[in-house]
């Protein structure tokens, strides 16, 4: 192979800026109308039979559609992120004291419509006063993603539960579904095992979001130690969780 060949086959610069572009440009538009999702179900009259739900069966077409468009939202993201090289030197990576209490507080608030709207409800569980350094941007978007994948697998609870492990921090999310498929079980193993040829993302729809979630829990280091990322099934719902590991 040539180098005309070679730079043929790798693509030009200028593509990969196009498609950064476009994919920037989407993001943007599915942004604007998450929002105008989130207006609408927030206006909807509360049922008096299950608060957590809009009274109209009308309502339920625009659950949907912001759970599908938020799944894109975070798609975009990552696949933004790591065009950029996330985890590679140079990328805008800022690690600071973070109060998990606001922490929380973010997560929480970013998923509250989304949740409300489906009928779930988001149990917290957290230490006040905790503090803990981390890049809170990153950790809040794979927290969030998270909590859009527990929908999935979820029958009507979800639990984001924080607690300082020894030199750790261990985040999770918690569902009381019946539980992940192997599958899902075996691609989030494969996102931190270096042996492993990494997640198959023609096989498991998933995969980018553990991708993404395992090298964002690479890039947090201290002391010769990293972050790591897991899932497994049981917790204290019963169901799928997803846990992220901080030193």
């Amino acid at each position: 192979m040539d180098e005309e060949d070679a730079q043929h086959h790798q693509g030009s610069p200028e593509l990969f800026m196009f498609l950064a572009s476009t994919v920037h440009d989407m993001k943007n538009s599915i942004g604007v109308l998450n929002g105008t999702l989130e207006n609408l179900l927030a206006a909807a009259p509360a049922s008096t039979e299950q608060p957590q739900q809009p009274r109209h069966a009308d309502y339920a077409p625009l659950a949907q559609m912001l759970y599908q468009t938020k799944r894109l939202n975070d798609n975009l993201i990552q696949l933004l992120a790591l065009y950029k090289d996330v985890g590679k030197p140079g990328y805008p990576f800022d690690p600071a004291a973070c109060r998990v209490s606001e922490l929380v507080e973010q997560v929480a608030g970013q998923a509250r419509t989304l949740l409300q709207s489906r009928g779930i409800a988001l149990d917290l569980d957290f230490p006040q006063d905790a503090i803990w350094t981390l890049d809170e941007d990153l950790i809040i978007g794979v927290l969030v993603h998270a909590i859009n994948n527990a929908i999935r697998y979820t029958r009507d609870r979800l639990r984001l539960a924080i607690r300082v492990d020894g030199d750790y921090l261990e985040l999770r999310v918690e569902d009381n579904g019946d539980g992940f498929p192997p599958a899902m079980l075996e691609a989030g193993a494969s996102a931190m095992d270096s042996r492993r040829s990494g997640v198959n993302f023609l096989n498991n729809s998933s995969g980018l979001g553990l991708y993404f979630s395992s090298e964002v829990a690479k890039m947090h280091k201290h002391r010769q130690r990293g972050g790591s990322i897991a899932l497994e099934n049981g917790g204290m719902l019963g169901g799928g969780c997803f846990i992220l590991r901080l030193p």
